[in-house]
C-alpha cells in the first residue's frame, strides 16, 4: 500500500544527469562541424586569394628583372638585382603619358557626367510619376541584350559621317547619357527610399533637382561609388572602341600604348618593359578603388541590412 501511494519520482538533478551527457555530447560535434566548416572555407578563400594576386606580383616582379632574369629557371619571384631603371625608360619609349591623359579625359568624363545622368534617371524611374515609364525602362533593359559588336558598323558610320573619327568624342559622347546597367541598380536601390519622404518635401516646396541633391544623393552615395569603380575600370581598361575609332598616336588611349609596347618590344624580349607600363596603368585603378573603398563597403553593409 504504501508502494502504491507513493510511487517512486524522478528527481530533478537524476533527470537533468540523464539529460546532460546527451547535450553535452552534441556540443562538442556541432563545434568541431563549425571549425571544419571555417577551416575548409578558409582554405578555399586562400587559394581563391592567391590565385588572383599571383598573376599581379609577378607583373610587378618582371618589371623589376632583367631581360635574361625573365627567362631564367627555377622563375625568380623576387629580382635579384633589382631594375628601377625599367621605370625611367618606359617613359621614354613611347607616348605612354599622352596615353594616360587621354584615357584620364574619356575615362573621368564618361563616368562623372554619365553618373550623374544615371543617378537622375534612376530617381526618375523610381520616385516621379510618368507616362509610360514601365515600358521605357524595360525597353531600356531589353537593350542590354542587343551586343556591341552588331553596333559597332553602324555606329562607326555614324560618328564617320559627323567626322568624329581618329578623335576622342566617340568613345565619350556614347557614355555621358548614363548607363543602363547603373540605371537599373540605381533604381533597384531607390526602391526601398520610402515615398513619404518626398512627398513631405514636395509639400514644403523642394523641386525634384532639389529633393534629388539634398535627400536622395545622400543616401545613394554609396551605391553611386560602387557603380562609379565599376565603371571606370571598364572604361579605362576598353580597348575595342579605341582601336576602331582612333588611329593617331596623339589621341590614343593608354591601352592602345601598352598595346604597341607589346608589338613593339616583345621581339626585342624586352618584357620588364612591357610590365612596366602595365604597372603604371593599374595604378589609377587601385587609386580610385582606394579612395571610394569606404563607399563601397557602407553601400555593401546597407544593401545586406535592407534585403
Amino acid at each position: 500500500m504504501t508502494a502504491l501511494q507513493n510511487p517512486p519520482t524522478t528527481s530533478p538533478l537524476s533527470s537533468a544527469a540523464l539529460v546532460q551527457p546527451s547535450r553535452t555530447g552534441r556540443r562538442p560535434r556541432l563545434s568541431r562541424r563549425y571549425r571544419l566548416g571555417n577551416v575548409l572555407v578558409t582554405i578555399v578563400l586562400s587559394l581563391g586569394g592567391v590565385t588572383m594576386v599571383a598573376p599581379l606580383l609577378w607583373m610587378l616582379a618582371t618589371s623589376l628583372k632583367t631581360r635574361e632574369a625573365v627567362f631564367s629557371l627555377p622563375p625568380q619571384w623576387i629580382p635579384d638585382p633589382v631594375q628601377w631603371d625599367t621605370y625611367v625608360r618606359v617613359w621614354t619609349s613611347g607616348p605612354l603619358l599622352t596615353g594616360i591623359l587621354n584615357s584620364a579625359i574619356v575615362a573621368v568624363s564618361v563616368t562623372l557626367v554619365g553618373g550623374a545622368a544615371s543617378a537622375l534617371a534612376a530617381y526618375a524611374f523610381a520616385k516621379m510619376r510618368l507616362p509610360g515609364k514601365g515600358a521605357l525602362f524595360l525597353s531600356l533593359l531589353a537593350a542590354i541584350m542587343i551586343p556591341f559588336p552588331t553596333l559597332m558598323i553602324p555606329q562607326f558610320q555614324m560618328f564617320a559621317r559627323a567626322g568624329l573619327v581618329d578623335t576622342l568624342w566617340p568613345l565619350i559622347l556614347p557614355g555621358v547619357f548614363g548607363n543602363i546597367v547603373m540605371v537599373f541598380f540605381l533604381r533597384q536601390y531607390l526602391d526601398t527610399v520610402p515615398d513619404s519622404i518626398i512627398e513631405a518635401a514636395t509639400i514644403d516646396g523642394a523641386g525634384h533637382f532639389a529633393i534629388f541633391w539634398r535627400l536622395i544623393f545622400p543616401i545613394i552615395r554609396p551605391a553611386i561609388a560602387a557603380q562609379f569603380i565599376l565603371w571606370f575600370m571598364g572604361v579605362w581598361n576598353d580597348y575595342l572602341a579605341p582601336i576602331i575609332y582612333l588611329n593617331s598616336p596623339e589621341v590614343q588611349t593608354l591601352q592602345l600604348v601598352i598595346a604597341r609596347f607589346n608589338a613593339t618590344y616583345a621581339s626585342q624580349t624586352d618584357y620588364p618593359l612591357i610590365m612596366a607600363a602595365s604597372c603604371i596603368a593599374l595604378v589609377p585603378v587601385l587609386a580610385v578603388f582606394v579612395i571610394f573603398q569606404k563607399q563601397i563597403i557602407e553601400s555593401i553593409a546597407l544593401t545586406g541590412s535592407k534585403g
